[in-house]
C-alpha cells in the first residue's frame, strides 16, 4: 500500500461499502468521472469537491 491508498477507506456505511475518500462520504467513481469528462484537479476541488486536496484527487486515481 502506497502513501496515496491511506487517503481512501471503505466503510460499509458508507456510500454502501463504496470506496470514498478518507474524512469525506465523496466516492472515489465521483471523482473518477469529473475526471473522465476532462475536468482539471482545480476545478474538481473549486466547483464540485471542496473538501479535496490535489493529493486526494491523485490518490482517487491511482487506487485499485
Amino acid at each position: 500500500m502506497n502513501a496515496d491508498e491511506h487517503r481512501i477507506e471503505v466503510h460499509p456505511e458508507i456510500h454502501f461499502g463504496k470506496p470514498c475518500v478518507k474524512g469525506t462520504r465523496i466516492p472515489v467513481q465521483a471523482v473518477l468521472e469529473l475526471v473522465r469528462e476532462g475536468l482539471t484537479f482545480t476545478e474538481i476541488i473549486k466547483d464540485y469537491c471542496p473538501d479535496l486536496t490535489r493529493q486526494d484527487v491523485q490518490a482517487c486515481l491511482l487506487y485499485k
